[in-house]
């Protein structure tokens, strides 16, 4: 299994990362991907990855964070070449549920990500949170030089997906999937296909049933592989092969 998006850089995760990397390996993690959110994060995001060698990173700006952490196209491609396992740039992308950003702050921000990953090749983790709408027309704008795209913690609706299905991207599937309130988004990856699927955790983030109301940790990511396969109905082994393959594939020329 691959946990496609993590932030091990946060607590309880960080100072305990020991004892999360021995239980990712335990349930049979074979990568970590651990993702920047600010310039800040970085710095540990770089101790991560050397830390072991199932943790991968990337470098990027959350739109939370894009009015106060703002760069440009090349110094985002001059800090993913600070280690061969910086894999991808993000998490970017829009967020209006919060006004922690301004509209013009991440909207700029967002481009500058896409372009940065246009031209390192490198795969971009798309966050989109009551953005829908602009998200599209974004990455839409792009679409004649193919940005590799992930929508990490995808929980948009099923016309969005089919609409970013044209462009290639790929689709993550958290914890929430497991949630009682989330039929719509089950129905929504029930259409996902097979080869554009992922898995995460957003850990420490976004627990899965049935550890909700705990921390979120990495190795919690068999919760929302089972969901994903009953949905899906495929066995769970078969799913397994199925995300760790869609993943490499993503990230193909950067993950060995």
């Amino acid at each position: 299994m691959i946990d496609s998006h993590c932030h091990l850089d946060q607590d309880p995760l960080y100072k305990n990362i020991s004892e999360v990397i021995a239980r990712s390996k335990k349930i049979g993690i074979s990568k970590l991907l651990t993702i920047c959110t600010t310039i800040k994060s970085f710095e540990n995001v770089l101790k991560l990855i050397n830390l072991d060698n199932i943790i991968y990173g990337t470098f990027g700006i959350h739109p939370h964070e894009s009015e106060k952490d703002i760069i440009n196209k090349t110094e985002i491609i001059k800090n993913t070449k600070k280690h061969e396992k910086i894999i991808a740039i993000g998490e970017t992308g829009l967020d209006f549920f919060y006004n922690y950003s301004n509209y013009h702050n991440q909207i700029s921000s967002f481009k500058t990500h896409i372009e940065a990953s246009i031209e390192s090749n490198l795969p971009l983790i798309v966050h989109s949170r009551n953005a829908e709408n602009e998200t599209y027309e974004i990455l839409e704008s792009y679409k004649k030089h193919n940005p590799k795209i992930l929508m990490h913690c995808f929980t948009g609706t099923k016309k969005f997906s089919e609409k970013l299905l044209n462009l290639n991207a790929y689709f993550s599937a958290s914890g929430i999937i497991t949630f009682e309130n989330s039929q719509t988004l089950q129905d929504t990856f029930k259409n996902i296909p097979n080869e554009k699927l992922l898995i995460e955790t957003d850990s420490p983030f976004l627990a899965p049933t049935p550890m909700r109301g705990k921390k979120n940790e990495p190795s919690y990511i068999v919760h929302t592989l089972k969901k994903l396969s009953e949905l899906k109905n495929i066995p769970e082994k078969k799913m397994i092969n199925i995300t760790t393959d869609n993943f490499n594939t993503l990230f193909l020329n950067n993950v060995s």
